[in-house]
């Protein structure tokens, strides 16, 4: 099987298509075109899509109100602070920039991933179990047995990218660098399909698959995700 002409013929059928039918978090990004709030968007999207999509309709974005809202590992309390601690950081600082200082050293988007971390857990002194979840750990200097970083990663792809999908709103970032935002389902498609070896789910096995796909394109190889995304949510049959 021609894995690559498999994948380049799921893009050309519109797999990339998201709307009422495809739901994807992705929709609320692209409703307000605006960083912060794709940000919000990602961190949020584990979970049912269906839950993901009300929760995020329940909170007042363009003022950064969580109107009380909760959802599963976050309390009220954790999604207040949250959107207190983003309000805080636009006020101050541009995620794009942020990200440059640490990616622009290496280009290595882990860098990036991590001054914005960082700057996450200084501007807000407030912590929890649910807090920490949403935002995750500062990235160790290290790929195995750590995790994929799977939402930030996606966050990412949204920024960088600029097709009918992804947003594009960033500057600076080279879309080559750009690492999978690898969920369990595309690490058992990938495992499947010989893309990788590496059965361990963590942020390794993401960059394994990454440089895998700069074989099918070296300059966008990320524009392979949704389709192997979609293989693993739908079962589409390869």
């Amino acid at each position: 099987m021609d894995i690559k002409k498999k994948l380049d013929s799921l893009i050309k059928n519109n797999i990339y298509e998201v709307n009422e039918q495809k739901l994807d978090p992705i929709i609320i990004a692209k409703k307000y075109n605006d960083e912060y709030i794709a940000l919000i968007a990602a961190l949020f999207a584990y979970g049912n899509v269906k839950a993901i999509l009300k929760f995020l309709n329940s909170l007042d974005l363009e003022n950064l109100n969580s109107n009380g809202a909760y959802y599963r590992f976050q309390t009220k309390k954790d999604v207040e602070e949250f959107l207190k601690t983003v309000k805080k950081m636009k006020e101050k600082y541009s995620l794009n920039e942020l990200f440059l200082q640490g990616y622009e050293k290496n280009k290595n988007p882990i860098d990036g991933i991590r001054e914005i971390i960082k700057t996450v857990y200084s501007i807000n002194p407030y912590t929890s179990k649910g807090y920490e979840f949403l935002i995750g750990k500062i990235p160790p200097y290290k790929t195995k047995g750590v995790s994929p970083y799977k939402r930030w990663n996606m966050f990412l792809r949204w920024m960088v990218r600029d097709d009918s999908l992804d947003l594009g709103l960033w500057k600076g970032v080279d879309k080559s660098d750009l690492i999978i935002p690898l969920d369990t389902h595309t690490h058992s498609v990938s495992l499947k399909l010989g893309l990788i070896k590496r059965k361990t789910y963590d942020l390794q096995a993401a960059l394994d698959l990454s440089e895998k796909l700069k074989e099918f394109d070296p300059y966008d190889p990320l524009k392979y995700d949704f389709a192997l995304y979609r293989i693993g949510q739908f079962g589409i049959d390869l």
